[in-house]
């Protein structure tokens, strides 16, 4: 369980958001994480609250840090972890359970850093697309991406494998009602861009200066008619015509790109 001194504690990353109003439901129950990525990011998180670590003695060793002293762990064979997981799942020789991150609040995030974007997520629901989305979001300086609580998916193994860690650093707002929370960015100071297929101006066109919500929707349907009226502009990427759209976390991935290198 120890290895080098040279390395630091598992004991990481503070300053999840918390207070004010707008969350909906966060997940219930315990959460089971896998993967090095994945189980090292909570790991250093010290707002995860950890139950127990499966491992094998190598994925133990591929982690960078040492487990604090006492830590719940029970070493088991690959083929043993596998049981513990969704099928085929590469666990990587680690398994966590741990408790779900604490609820985070719209007002906090709109009142931080407003240079940073915030994503905005319509009825996105493939775990691994989220992730993505999560992984894209910490690459690119993201404030936060928002969901609303019931068509989402859940904190899982899924989407924190697909997020490669940044579960742990980008806040997950959930809200009740995606329109209002639309509203509040509005009142926030924040300009609206819905990415629609359809719309006839570019992104780039589209993009001005100050705080930005990305706005965009499930694969096939695209953003909902009540959520694109509360979107400021609606605009689309350049895509060639050989193909129809992009999948929705590439897209998020190339939106965010562009506001971060924006000018002005």
């Amino acid at each position: 369980m120890a290895k080098s001194s040279s390395k630091k504690g598992l004991r990481g990353r503070a300053g999840r958001m918390q207070g004010g109003r707008g969350s909906g439901r966060a997940t219930h129950g315990q959460v089971r994480l896998w993967g090095r990525h994945a189980v090292e990011a909570a790991l250093k998180n010290p707002l995860r609250q950890h139950r127990k670590l499966w491992a094998t003695r190598e994925g133990v060793a591929s982690l960078d840090g040492e487990l604090p002293e006492g830590f719940p762990i029970e070493y088991a064979e690959v083929a043993d972890l596998g049981r513990l997981v969704a099928r085929d799942a590469p666990h990587q020789g680690l398994v966590l359970e741990c408790d779900p991150l604490p609820d985070v609040y719209l007002d906090e995030v709109l009142n931080g850093e407003a240079d940073r974007p915030v994503v905005v997520l319509d009825q996105v629901t493939d775990p691994h697309n989220v992730g993505a989305i999560l992984r894209s979001a910490a690459a690119f300086g993201a404030a936060a991406i928002v969901t609303q609580d019931r068509h989402a998916p859940p904190e899982s193994g899924v989407v924190a494998k697909s997020a490669s860690g940044a579960l742990e650093i980008v806040p997950w707002v959930r809200v009740v009602n995606l329109a209002r929370a639309l509203e509040e960015m509005a009142e926030a100071g924040y300009w609206r861009i819905g990415l629609a297929g359809e719309a006839d101006a570019k992104f780039a066109e589209a993009l001005p200066a100050g705080p930005i919500a990305l706005v965009l929707g499930a694969e096939g349907e695209g953003l909902r008619h009540n959520i694109a009226g509360h979107c400021d502009a609606l605009a689309r990427l350049p895509i060639g015509e050989a193909m129809e759209s992009l999948n929705v976390s590439n897209a998020a991935a190339i939106a965010l790109y562009a506001v971060a290198t924006r000018s002005g």
